[in-house]
């Protein structure tokens, strides 16, 4: 009787195996055609799929760490170097703060309000004194709704100022078109009528004296 049991549970414990040999190679041909191929070539083989399921997890945090120093990077180096496209320029900061919010790298609002302002040009700098003399604290969507009008404001302001210089201009060729014919006014050569003359004497064809007083006329 305890060799009959004996032979069950070994056969038990076989069949056992057999299950898990086989659930255990379906996981990880599983797992291998579905993670990435960066991911895939990176890690060892493992015909286990726990150890494989661990080296996955190390190496993503070995990837995650990578890419929240890149977005650092990033983010710190962003400048806007102009004074259009602020609305764009604040979203592409909020989606990179929002990138390092899931590595569990995280600001507050105030301070990436803080961070857009100074990344904004020298443009905006009135603009900056009006904010940090304001009691209110902004949110990144009411920054981005003042910068936008602020950046309306500035485009306006710089077209105006290039109307004024073109006019300027064209007023200074004008003055100095009308200046310059001015001075050739003073040296124009006088009307030959008003030039004398040499007396001739149309009987004797000499000159110096008219025919009227030519004495052979006479």
């Amino acid at each position: 009787m305890s060799m009959n049991s004996n032979r069950v549970n070994v056969t038990a414990a076989i069949t056992l195996y057999e299950r898990w040999e086989r659930s255990n190679w379906v996981s990880v041909m599983f797992i291998k055609t579905k993670v990435t191929s960066g991911i895939r070539g990176s890690i060892d083989q493992h015909e286990n799929v726990c150890d494989l399921l661990k080296a996955i997890d190390d190496q993503f945090v070995t990837s995650e760490k990578a890419l929240a120093s890149t977005l650092i990077m990033k983010f710190s180096s962003y400048r806007l170097t102009g004074v259009k496209g602020v609305g764009e320029h604040i979203m592409k900061m909020r989606d990179i703060s929002a990138q390092l919010k899931k590595l569990e790298v995280d600001m507050s609002d105030s301070f990436l309000v803080h961070y857009i302002l100074n990344s904004l040009p020298f443009e905006y700098g009135p603009f900056k004194i009006s904010y940090n003399t304001h009691k209110d604290k902004w949110s990144v969507n009411e920054l981005m709704t003042m910068c936008v009008q602020e950046e309306e404001r500035l485009v306006m302001e710089q077209s105006e100022s290039a109307l004024l210089t073109s006019t300027r201009g064209k007023n200074r060729d004008f003055e100095t078109n009308k200046s310059q014919a001015n001075q050739k006014g003073k040296f124009k050569i006088p009307p030959q009528g008003d030039i004398k003359k040499e007396a001739k004497c149309y009987f004797c064809k000499k000159g110096g004296h008219m025919k009227k007083e030519c004495s052979g006329f006479k």
